[in-house]
């Protein structure tokens, strides 16, 4: 399962990426003081002076372009000593760079890419931030395969080292970025970049590519809110007035407040509140009414609301409600009671 909150680089990548840094600034210096030496004490051109720089700091052994001076051998000496230890030291640094980094990197990528050609009917979340991530969490507990779209290059780094998440590495305004993604045989989309204008041209592309997408926004602005749902956003979420009015809550309605939260979060397996669409109901129940189906009895699971065709609600529907194919069903129960009732609905009985 993701982790809801974002990480810094890993300690083990960031201390490589500072001793690969070093050891070229080491080898650096080095090279400056013995090419430097060589020209002042020995008189040799740039070219000489270079090459006899690398191969004593290499220690490879090759003849030097003209015999030395004892000044120059003196030099060359304490070329060697100081260097031999930094040299090493760059080896086995920009070594364990290139494992750690580049070639770790590389290959997570491909398994990512590997991964993302099976991909379907899945959820595609632009931006890896509070809301994006916390989004994340969720649809890894209800098991919902799901793909992050994100161009900052540390929160990248951290998604590589969760080895539990799908990710593209880009900007989700762009159509190939999109493309890339799945979004033409994506179930729906989420949005939660930090600015509401890049929300908007997000939602824009990825109608334009895909019109039949469900795509939940976020924003920060009121005057945002109309202006997603014009570009066809199916819903805009504000997390700063959501907050308000859950803290709002918690003052005259805690318990109720803790209760649906309690219910919403449950682990598979518990309580848990499940929408069930009626389209592929058996022939037999269509038109009939709930009490005639005994599905409380029947399967365990309560129909505690549902929604109309026109998008009206029912609240706690009676027994006397005569069900059609176009409800859609708010059922509480656990993943086998849903399971059963979603059974008994479907089949003949």
């Amino acid at each position: 399962m993701p982790e809801a909150r974002l990480h810094s680089r890993t300690p083990r990548r960031s201390e490589a990426n500072w001793s690969a840094m070093l050891a070229i600034g080491l080898l650096v210096i080095i090279v400056i003081i013995g090419v430097s030496g060589y020209i002042v004490l020995e008189g040799m051109t740039f070219t000489e002076a270079v090459y006899m720089t690398i191969i004593t700091v290499a220690t490879v052994g090759f003849k030097e372009v003209e015999p030395l001076s004892e000044i120059g051998m003196w030099f060359t000496s304490f070329l060697i000593v100081i260097s031999f230890g930094i040299f090493v030291y760059a080896v086995t640094s920009l070594t364990r760079f290139m494992i750690d980094g580049v070639i770790s990197n590389y290959y997570r990528d491909r398994k990512v890419q590997r991964k993302l050609k099976k991909l379907s009917n899945h959820v595609i979340i632009c931006g890896y931030g509070r809301n994006g991530s916390q989004a994340a969490m969720d649809l890894s507990i209800h098991k919902v395969p799901f793909i992050v779209i994100e161009n900052n290059a540390e929160i990248i780094d951290s998604l590589r080292d969760s080895n539990t998440i799908l990710y593209i590495e880009g900007d989700a305004t762009q159509d190939e970025i999109l493309l890339h993604a799945g979004l033409m045989e994506a179930r729906a989309m989420i949005t939660t970049l930090p600015v509401d204008a890049d929300n908007l041209y997000v939602v824009l592309t990825a109608k334009g590519l895909n019109p039949g997408l469900k795509i939940i926004s976020r924003a920060s602005n009121e005057s945002s809110d109309i202006k997603l749902i014009r570009a066809g956003a199916s819903n805009v979420i504000m997390p700063d007035r959501v907050g308000g009015q859950r803290m709002a809550k918690l003052v005259f309605q805690p318990d109720i407040v803790e209760f649906v939260d309690f219910m919403m979060l449950q682990e598979p397996g518990s309580v848990i509140l499940e929408e069930l669409s009626c389209e592929s109901i058996a022939n037999c129940f269509e038109g009939k009414q709930i009490k005639e189906l005994d599905l409380r009895n029947r399967s365990g699971a309560t129909i505690i609301g549902l929604r109309r065709a026109d998008r009206s609600y029912v609240m706690n529907p009676s027994h006397s409600y005569v069900l059609a194919v176009t409800d859609k069903l708010f059922v509480l129960g656990t993943v086998d009671q849903i399971k059963r009732l979603r059974e008994i609905l479907v089949t003949e009985p």
